[in-house]
């Protein structure tokens, strides 16, 4: 079984992990599973071509010079009639457009594509027409959880009979607690704050979708009973220099730590006390498995998918987007209670294991293909 997978990269991020995870098991298992990226001219994602090369993933790069670059999809023809795979999977709307037009003229068999995200443009008229058509052309979808199937079948018109969850797994390494405590010691000394500081934390793009702006008010509200509490936050992002303003006019330049972009935010968050993803919508969010893995327990907003990831109550604590009442409440109930943040960052280990492994995502998007050679 030979299968394509087609991404436009700009940044290695969640959809971008999880497809390294993901053919990194399927070539384990046989599949001989190869990967196409789509980059933008003076942005070669060398990090991405390196990633791939690591693992033994054969990775073609071809660049895309805007978002209706029609001699891209020749060249995709071009690309897929040499390889001829069984399937071309594609992911993200550019792959979408461009990746199913290919494999129709390059006579590709069969047609697979994932559902990462449900981003605000694809609820507008022209792009839930754009997504019907596509709909029509693919032979099977593979939503990244509940949520994005129900919005798949709700906003794209997607036939309820070719879209199956199969859920992101994770490859992790589980932390001893020295592991734990050494992380928590360099990354204090590193923002110069108190071995006895207390680190909320975020792992995230800095854009609207995030809602960072609320998890800064939240910490705002609760400085003058938390005075240890800091927040450090890893990414980048458009609203990089909007957020620091607001840091600065709410009064909390100091206790917010902008770390930028961080190739071991991964590691970071074992040296967090409180994870945080205030989201307005989420697709699915592997940062959070990320954090589980850290066994560090979780306040986030009860949006997309993110109930299936977070037991409320157990492995953290979900609460409405854009309330930040709830957000604060819950920063306090867990920066307060110690005993509390472990019982739910283990509960949240345990969790990860028996739910998100690669190989129960793998041998989904296996049975998907199998289904549509069939």
């Amino acid at each position: 079984m030979r299968i394509v997978h087609i991404i436009k990269v700009t940044r290695i991020s969640g959809a971008e992990r999880h497809l390294l995870f993901l053919l990194d098991g399927l070539r384990q298992r046989s599949v001989d599973a190869q990967l196409i990226i789509l980059v933008e001219r003076g942005r070669p994602m060398d990090e991405m071509m390196a990633a791939a090369n690591q693992r033994d993933i054969p990775v073609m790069r071809l660049p895309i010079g805007r978002d209706y670059d029609l001699p891209l999809l020749w060249r995709l023809r071009r690309a897929l009639r040499q390889i001829k795979p069984d399937i071309v999977h594609t992911h993200l709307i550019h792959a979408d457009l461009f990746g199913c037009f290919a494999a129709k003229l390059a006579g590709v068999p069969a047609i697979v594509s994932s559902r990462h995200l449900d981003d605000a443009f694809r609820y507008r008229a022209r792009w839930r027409r754009i997504h019907r058509r596509l709909w029509r052309m693919i032979d099977a979808g593979i939503a990244i959880s509940a949520a994005m199937k129900q919005f798949a079948l709700e906003i794209e018109d997607a036939p309820a009979d070719k879209i199956t969850v199969v859920r992101y797994g994770m490859e992790y390494r589980w932390l001893s607690d020295e592991d734990i405590n050494s992380a928590r010691q360099r990354l204090r000394a590193e923002l110069k704050v108190g071995a006895d500081a207390q680190l909320l934390g975020m792992a995230c793009r800095l854009v609207e979708q995030k809602g960072i702006p609320y998890a800064l008010e939240a910490l705002r509200r609760i400085r003058r009973d938390f005075p240890r509490a800091h927040l450090a936050i890893a990414g980048d992002g458009e609203k990089a220099e909007e957020l620091r303003r607001l840091a600065s006019k709410l009064g909390i330049a100091d206790r917010v730590y902008w770390l930028g972009w961080r190739a071991d935010a991964a590691e970071l968050m074992a040296a967090f006390d409180v994870f945080l993803l205030p989201s307005l919508r989420e697709g699915f969010g592997l940062v959070l498995l990320e954090a589980m893995s850290r066994r560090v327990p979780i306040v986030a907003s009860r949006v997309g998918a993110i109930p299936e990831i977070v037991v409320d109550g157990e492995t953290g604590i979900l609460v409405e987007p854009r309330n930040v009442d709830q957000l604060a409440a819950a920063m306090k109930r867990l920066l307060k209670d110690r005993a509390l943040r472990k019982y739910m960052g283990l509960l949240g280990a345990a969790h990860l294991e028996e739910r998100f492994s690669v190989d129960g995502m793998v041998e989904g998007t296996i049975a998907v293909y199998e289904g549509v050679l069939r």
